[in-house]
């Protein structure tokens, strides 16, 4: 039967079920509103809508790694409650095998990627249900290397951070420590090579205006010449920091990540990192404030 837009958009307002479902769930039930309200409800699909509007910040970030390609993402729930619950491993677990097996090229496709019968974006739609929270998968990335490379994947804290690198060279041991310290260590670039100019003049602009303002409340001021040269080694200092190879090694501080590799003969050609709701803006409760809105 024909399902005017007008019903469609009740539908979605009573339910918050998103216009294709609320078009299917009238079309099953030949128009009638009510009746359609109860087959989303029975279908879960309303109920997790609306956990979908909550925002998802903790969860789990997963890499898997088979033959010349591995994938990395981020699985988000609410609470970290429900992020160390087994049935949240297990979905992470089940989409990390459909996405190796599948291993589609960018986020929008992986939602498409089928996962128990259904695409990615509908099993996770389902598993809202099960799970009580919502659920938000991002952050996808397929990673492919030569054959004269070795992968090298770790994972912290149950998946508080995933990390993956490249490198040039046949020994995965090596590949996996470099994978641990770049968990630990958070760079951001692999050399000063591959940072931008934008970047290194954002830096500089906001390490002058931070020690000119030192300056100002000093007791004895510093002449301008000696705030250049002060703002110019805290630049080299910031940008070594960031850089993986510049880095003192984890399991040697006295040497860097590059004496490390060069003594194992080796050179890092890529890594990534993950860490759980890095980019997601955490909304902050008030306690007292929740339970009173629940009284009211």
């Amino acid at each position: 039967m024909d399902i005017s837009a007008k019903l469609v958009k009740e539908l979605r307002d009573k339910t918050g079920a998103g216009l294709m479902d609320c078009k299917k769930a009238l079309v099953e039930n030949n128009g009638d509103l009510d009746l359609s309200v109860d087959w989303l409800r029975e279908k879960g699909i309303a109920k997790a809508q609306k956990k979908a509007s909550r925002i998802a910040a903790e969860g789990a970030c997963e890499v898997r790694v088979e033959g010349n390609n591995a994938v990395i993402f981020e699985l988000n729930c609410e609470t970290d409650f429900v992020a160390k619950n087994e049935k949240f491993q297990t979905i992470v677990d089940v989409i990390a095998k459909a996405l190796l097996e599948k291993l589609p090229a960018d986020e929008n496709s992986a939602l498409n990627v089928e996962v128990e019968g259904k695409s990615l974006s509908d099993f996770l739609l389902e598993k809202v249900s099960t799970i009580g929270e919502n659920l938000s998968f991002r952050r996808y990335e397929l990673i492919e290397k030569s054959d004269e490379q070795v992968f090298g994947s770790y994972i912290h804290m149950g998946g508080k951070i995933a990390s993956l690198s490249v490198l040039k060279s046949d020994k995965a041991d090596v590949a996996k420590d470099i994978a641990m310290h770049v968990a630990a260590s958070s760079p951001r670039y692999i050399s000063r090579a591959e940072i931008t100019q934008d970047f290194i003049d954002h830096e500089l602009e906001v390490l002058t205006r931070e020690a000119m303002n030192e300056n100002a409340e000093s007791d004895k001021p510093k002449p301008e010449n000696i705030i250049q040269k002060m703002v110019e080694g805290r630049l080299n200092k910031n940008l070594k920091d960031i850089c993986l190879l510049n880095q003192p090694y984890i399991k040697n501080p006295d040497e860097t990540v590059e004496q490390y590799v060069i003594s194992k003969g080796a050179s890092i050609a890529l890594f990534r990192r993950l860490a759980v709701g890095e980019g997601v803006e955490k909304k902050e409760e008030n306690f007292a404030d929740e339970v009173m809105k629940q009284v009211g």
